[in-house]
């Protein structure tokens, strides 16, 4: 067995905490940003990861979706967050992370239906460097939720809800993916196991309020807010979120087909 079929990305995020708290061995887990860990599945350093959706939109020939599980949110998600010192309709530029394909691709789309049309500017994600440069400034992750509490007064849409106002549908931000040349027999065994933390989590309060009081110490957010965004952020991918996923993919990335696993 080669190695990299024992290993599993993850995003260094909190929303990953559910599904990978104390993952048993021989598993391993592969930390990186969201559009890294599309790299780290092309190149097969990892079996399954959760990457940006435009991502694999953009790699949909090479890649295929684990089914049930997903980053996602159904209205507000708190992590992926547009913040000004400007209302969005005066914003003449926004400065954009490097770190995430879905939520730049998400953020121009809404902006492009609201009928504005700001010039993006590339940046490293830090707020107070961007909105130097830029009337706006996109976050995503654990920094959305940190500046978003200690700027509230910056804060000038929530992307998942804006998502949600404008389609109807929830935003998927993240797929679980895997290389097409992955072994099944691997995949069905790695998928199985997600799920049951996924499920254990949804189900065991003892489970969940282990991974939130865990995941509030090594993330320095409170008990609270934690408990806050794991309502906000969604982990398992339904049948509605089965058709937001499909309505970006095809309005936003202009994808229409896909490939599927199914166990």
């Amino acid at each position: 067995m080669d190695r990299w079929h024992r290993i599993l990305g993850r995003v260094s995020f909190v929303n990953c905490d559910p599904l990978y708290h104390d993952l048993p061995p021989p598993w391993e887990v592969l930390p990186a940003p969201p559009s890294w860990l599309t790299g780290h599945l092309l190149r097969k350093d990892c079996l399954i990861a959760p990457i940006p959706t435009a991502d694999f939109a953009k790699h949909s020939d090479k890649l295929q979706i684990i089914p049930d599980i997903c980053i996602a949110s159904h209205g507000t998600v708190g992590s992926v967050i547009l913040f000004g010192n400007r209302d969005p309709a005066q914003m003449r530029d926004i400065a954009l992370p490097t770190d995430s394909a879905t939520s730049r691709k998400l953020c121009m789309w809404i902006l492009k239906e609201m009928g504005l049309n700001p010039r993006p500017v590339d940046m490293g994600p830090d707020l107070g460097l961007m909105l130097e440069r830029c009337d706006g400034a996109l976050l995503i992750g654990d920094r959305a939720l940190d500046e978003a509490a200690n700027h509230p007064e910056l804060v000038r849409m929530d992307l998942g809800q804006t998502w949600l106002e404008l389609t109807g549908y929830p935003m998927v931000f993240a797929v679980y993916a895997a290389h097409r040349d992955a072994p099944a027999d691997m995949l069905e065994e790695a998928y199985n196991l997600l799920l049951s933390q996924l499920n254990a989590f949804e189900s065991d309060d003892m489970i969940r309020n282990s991974i939130t009081e865990s995941t509030a110490q090594r993330s320095g957010f409170s008990i609270s807010r934690i408990e806050q965004y794991f309502e906000e952020v969604v982990l398992r991918l339904d049948e509605n979120g089965e058709m937001g996923l499909n309505y970006f993919l095809d309005k936003v990335c202009g994808v229409q087909s896909y490939q599927n696993i199914n166990f």
